[in-house]
């Protein structure tokens, strides 16, 4: 069954709850003192079933003193009824209530003009000709003016038809998303525990669901469900539901808080938005302490206003749920009176500038269609890159949809996706560049290095980008033929540079080492014996370490075919019955001293050839 939410709007004693009684048959005032002063103070709830719709019914109160208790009510309503009493005609409160449904953009309503049993037929077509005049130009300018009295019944059964009417007209609502539920009323009942209610504006919620209360993110469990008064397992979007709440006392949750999936949205105390305000209201100053109200919450801040005043960037005393497209409403600190509203551009803004031209440039481009503010967003994560789910969560959209708007960016090639993570295509170019100018320099100045060593890159140049966006950019340069190598990168078909003195040292030196075997010379002798000089002995022998053909244990060097000639002697021996290997056989079989054959045992056992047991070696 169709399930709508409809809010009341309108002056204090204009007939509001007495229109939800007689439509729904619930008192919505339900506290004692509105029972005996005869106003409503806080949100009221009904329901009815009006030809096979469902109609949940908020009802907020008229009077000034409680605008804040009536924006708490209308954040979520799918359609308003915008009640004017045809005794008193259009009241300030009429027009502040009107000014919210319009800042929040409810685009359904209907026009009621109640306690029509007293008041004649001129005085009816002056009330009508006077709403007109207020809601010209708005969502409501053709919206159907009914004149009904809840006192005699008068005009109810034409008000619930146009309600079935404009129901139709209210779209349906998406069922994906992470669930949302700003939470308007929170209570204990016995045998259940802590319940809330509030309109689920997006998502589904099931029992057992694992949820968070944000801001304080705390983790909670659905134990029941209820909507329209009646048990469910499962909610969808668009529904007036009540909650019970596993995990939390009822008095450490709030009105104002929200009931949603973790990371789902963002929770933050400075955003940037585009911002309206009201003709008739003092101008917003640079600087102005403001009451920020979305949703069910309403929290202190300031307002900062880019050099273009229809931009600001809003800091918050409290931290608030928020997503890109989220409407609120401001009011003006004191005294509390709407001076405005508008919608959230950016929940999470990078600490940049907003006075400068460069600031007013970057609301425009957050204005502008979502894949302009998704290039905000990922630009400016630079190298650390968006994440898809920090995309779904601050740019307000569902997994699919921030799904699709990613791989639109990507298909025009202004976003790189690396593993799960967005990229600025122009900046992983420019560190490409980045890269290939470092590997060239170290070539330039370290002819014999065989290549920049790729850690050094990557905490040169990748120092505060992701890991994963380094080895995206590395093999992306050797898969387009520009760099070699693995661990150390070198500019393709680039090899060692030598010197001639450099190559006549490297086969002296090499002849040396591969002479002494098992028992080489220090690289001071090895330099001399060669007729090398120590420096050139010193930058050829790295070289040839990196190569591997000279092979350092401990602080000696020794030919890499010395010591696999060693291997394979040794691993010859096990044929041996008993066969085992102490120190003292090992220098009197290869004559060498003790300075030799410890570092060349150690790498027989790091090589597997051998393992130590006591005082000897087995071969294994």
């Amino acid at each position: 069954m169709r399930s709508i939410v409809v809010g009341t709007a309108g002056h204090i004693d204009h007939g509001k709850s007495a229109l939800v009684l007689a439509l729904t048959g619930t008192d919505p005032d339900r506290l004692k003192e509105e029972k005996a002063r005869g106003i409503t103070i806080d949100l009221g709830f009904a329901h009815a079933e009006i030809d096979g719709v469902n109609f949940a019914f908020v009802d907020v109160p008229g009077h000034e003193r409680f605008v804040k208790n009536m924006l708490a009510g209308v954040g979520g309503i799918d359609l308003v009824l915008l009640v004017v009493a045809a005794d008193e005609s259009v009241m300030p409160q009429t027009r502040e209530h009107f000014a919210i449904c319009r800042l929040l953009d409810v685009r359904a309503g209907i026009i009621v003009l109640t306690k029509a049993d007293l008041a004649d037929a001129d005085t009816l077509e002056l009330v009508r000709a006077d709403v007109r005049d207020l809601v010209a130009g708005s969502p409501l300018a053709d919206a159907p003016v009914m004149a009904v009295s809840s006192k005699t019944g008068q005009g109810l059964d034409e008000l619930r038809a146009a309600l079935v009417a404009a129901a139709a007209s209210v779209p349906e609502h998406a069922p994906d998303g992470a669930p949302r539920l700003p939470i308007d009323r929170v209570f204990s009942m016995r045998g259940f525990g802590t319940v809330v209610t509030g309109t689920l504006t997006s998502g589904t919620l099931r029992v057992d669901d694992e949820l968070v209360l944000l801001p304080g993110d705390r983790r909670v469990k659905v134990r029941g469900l209820q909507v329209h008064g009646s048990a469910t397992p499962v909610a969808g979007a668009g529904r007036r539901v009540a909650v019970n709440l596993g995990g939390v006392d009822v008095a450490d949750v709030s009105r104002g808080e929200t009931l949603t999936r973790a990371a789902a949205f963002e929770v933050t105390r400075r955003f940037d938005a585009v911002i309206e305000t009201l003709l008739d209201a003092p101008p917003l100053r640079h600087g102005q302490r403001i009451r920020f109200h979305h949703g069910t919450s309403e929290l202190l801040g300031r307002v900062a206003l880019s050099t273009d005043p229809a931009f600001a960037r809003v800091r918050l005393e409290r931290p608030a749920v928020l997503a890109r497209g989220d409407r609120f409403v401001l009011r003006q600190y004191s005294p509390p009176i709407t001076i405005g509203g508008g919608v959230v551009l950016d929940p999470s803004p990078a600490r940049s500038p907003i006075r400068t031209a460069a600031g007013a440039a970057r609301f425009r481009r957050l204005s502008g269609p979502n894949e302009e503010a998704v290039m905000v967003f990922v630009e400016e994560r630079r190298g650390a890159g968006l994440s898809k789910a920090a995309l779904s969560s601050r740019a307000g959209l569902t997994g699919a949809s921030a799904a699709a708007l990613a791989q639109a960016v990507v298909s025009g090639g202004r976003v790189l996706i690396v593993g799960d993570d967005l990229f600025d295509a122009k900046l992983v170019q420019a560190l490409e560049r980045q890269v290939v100018d470092a590997v060239t320099e170290h070539h330039r100045a370290n002819p014999l290095a065989e290549g920049l060593p790729r850690e050094e890159a990557r905490a040169r140049i990748f120092a505060r980008a992701s890991p994963a966006l380094f080895d995206h950019v590395a093999q992306r340069l050797i898969d387009g033929g520009r760099l070699a190598g693995r661990d150390r990168l070198a500019l393709a078909g680039r090899g060692v540079s030598m010197t001639p003195e450099e190559t006549r040292a490297q086969d002296a030196l090499l002849r040396v080492y591969l002479d002494a075997g098992l028992a080489p010379p220090d690289l001071s002798a090895a330099a001399q014996g060669a007729r090398v000089p120590l420096a050139v002995a010193d930058r050829v022998s790295k070289l040839l370490i990196r190569q591997k053909t000279l092979v350092k244990l401990e602080t000696l060097l020794f030919h890499a075919d010395a010591l696999e000639r060693l291997k394979r002697e040794v691993e010859g021996l096990k044929a041996q019955p008993g066969a085992r290997v102490d120190v003292a056989g090992f220098k009197e079989r290869y004559g060498i001293s003790r300075k030799y054959a410890i570092p060349l045992l150690e790498w027989l056992d790091r090589e597997r050839v051998t393992r130590r047991v006591g005082d000897a070696r087995v071969i294994l």
